[in-house]
């Protein structure tokens, strides 16, 4: 990783690592829970040998950047805003921003936003989805259940309790590839039965976790696993999960937001992701009027880390063609 630099924007203090010559448009990575800028260092590395200028922040509530204390200080406006900042303290007047989970959120949403500040869009993982017609929160718990992980995740401090007991036991359990014989995944279409459990029961599948007994492969070397560990050790994991539950203010606050993305766009499946499968970019086009799909195969959910070479191929190759260095 480049070292660490500070930039004070939109109230906080955000760490961010910038690597590349400071020419042309940069390329701004925004990561997803529980990650860190950290997660993208085979980006950084790729991008920047590429002669792309790529900068890579800690967000909000994660890493080294501040983390407010009310929930509301993690809502869109300020997860956005926080990246407009970004832009400001480095000069740039555009980004193409890159987002993987809840950074794609995030990324996808920033043309509609901040249009004036967005060169091109690329969601690793992450879809464009339009507005639901309905809070999701309230979709999420009749599709999947009280127990689904983000429907979940709205409960004041129990989700954080239970991961912050042993980080490194939350971070073991969460960085992991899939099962070898996963079977295919509806994602956040997943519908219940009647009688069936939650799906997505993530904070009760933890708490009866062994990982002696866990057959998923790790991917992280143990110097790289205690970057994660110590990292969420020091912030806990509030911040992050902060920004779940901005999901019905989101909701309720995006009303008059535009409805399509006009900005070159690129989005990138991975093959085996049960959250965000291949799936759930299916439509897009009606609503990313510029967009490019493109695959990695054999990927669960951390594609940045579990198959960095195919997914540096693909990022670069686009920027080389929609951006020019």
């Amino acid at each position: 990783m480049p070292p660490v630099q500070y930039a004070d924007v939109n109230g906080i203090r955000m760490a961010y690592y910038e690597a590349g010559p400071r020419t042309g448009v940069p390329i701004v990575l925004c990561h997803g829970f529980p990650e860190l800028a950290f997660s993208w260092r085979h980006q950084i590395k790729a991008l920047a040998d590429a002669g792309r200028w790529v900068i890579a922040p800690d967000q909000r509530g994660y890493g080294l950047t501040q983390a407010p204390k009310a929930v509301e200080d993690y809502d869109m406006a300020h997860l956005t805003g926080d990246l407009v900042g970004l832009l400001d303290h480095v000069g740039a007047k555009k980004g193409v921003f890159v987002g993987h989970d809840w950074g794609g959120i995030i990324v996808w949403q920033m043309p509609l936003m901040h249009p004036d500040r967005v060169a091109g869009v690329i969601g690793v993982n992450t879809p464009f989805y339009r507005r639901s017609p309905v809070d999701p929160i309230a979709i999420m718990r009749a599709r999947m259940g009280d127990e689904m992980y983000i429907v979940h995740f709205q409960k004041p401090d129990e989700a954080d309790a239970i991961l912050d007991a042993d980080p490194s036991r939350s971070m073991d359990f969460f960085m992991r590839k899939p099962p070898a014989q996963a079977p295919a995944s509806a994602g956040f279409a997943t519908e219940r039965k009647p009688g069936d459990p939650s799906a997505f029961a993530m904070v009760r599948l933890f708490q009866a976790w062994d990982p002696a007994a866990d057959p998923r492969e790790k991917f992280l070397t143990p110097q790289e696993f205690q970057v994660f560990a110590d990292s969420f050790k020091a912030s806990g994991f509030t911040g992050g999960i902060n920004w779940y539950r901005n999901f019905t203010r989101n909701w309720q606050a995006s009303a008059d937001l535009p409805t399509s993305v006009t900005q070159p766009a690129l989005m990138v499946m991975a093959e085996k992701d049960a959250v965000l499968p291949p799936s759930a970019a299916d439509g897009m086009e009606a609503y990313v009027t510029d967009l490019e799909k493109k695959l990695v195969t054999d990927s669960g959910h951390w594609t940045q880390q579990e198959q960095p070479e195919q997914l540096n191929r693909i990022l670069i190759d686009w920027l080389d063609k929609r951006f020019p260095v």
